[in-house]
């Protein structure tokens, strides 16, 4: 009786996987081998992919944006932290742009450009902030549409019109990281 009780306790403190592990973990698996910006894909920090995963899990990212702040990550910097960019924005060539998803100098009053999990968390809170803006300015029904109108909207420089029909590169990217996945289900590939 003491030893099914013993086992019983050891079962029990073993956590079960999120509902959305798998998914996930065939959209890290892209994010390693098909981020254009990384030439060996052995060096990516595995450890901050699940991070920024854990991020999206935070904000309530819906299924069909999975991996959202990956592509992000993987077009601004290639997961570099210390990336820097936009040189051609500057009169003296001195980078504008930092860190993980690429902030520029504004961003500094708010958060450490250098650290991730401070960019990420800073770059999703944005987006969600939008949400309840595009859904009054596009008048959006589908959730899909708003996430990704709230997701351009945040990213990109305010205008008046609103930028309802406009997406992000970074979507294009994820677009093409999901496909890939589809395609390696429908083989039966567990790659």
């Amino acid at each position: 009786m003491i030893v099914f009780f013993t086992i019983l306790s050891t079962l029990s403190t073993f956590q079960t996987p999120p509902a959305d592990q798998a998914a996930y973990e065939a959209v890290v698996e892209q994010a390693t081998f098909n981020c254009p910006r990384i030439k060996n894909p052995e060096k990516v920090n595995q450890e901050l992919l699940w991070d920024l995963v854990n991020i999206e899990r935070e904000f309530g990212v819906p299924p069909y944006h999975r991996g959202m702040l990956l592509a992000a990550a993987c077009h601004e910097s290639g997961y570099n932290p210390n990336a820097k960019g936009d040189r051609k924005f500057s009169k003296r060539g001195k980078p504008k742009a930092i860190g993980l998803l690429q902030f520029w100098k504004w961003a500094a009053k708010y958060i450490d450009r250098t650290n991730p999990i401070e960019s990420a968390r800073f770059w999703m809170k944005r987006i969600k902030r939008q949400i309840p803006f595009v859904k009054k300015k596009c008048r959006w029904r589908s959730e899909k549409r708003v996430w990704l109108a709230a997701w351009v909207t945040a990213i990109r420089y305010p205008k008046k019109s609103g930028r309802c029909h406009e997406k992000p590169k970074h979507y294009y990217l994820l677009r093409k990281w999901k496909k890939a996945i589809k395609k390696n289900r429908k083989k039966g590939c567990s790659c």
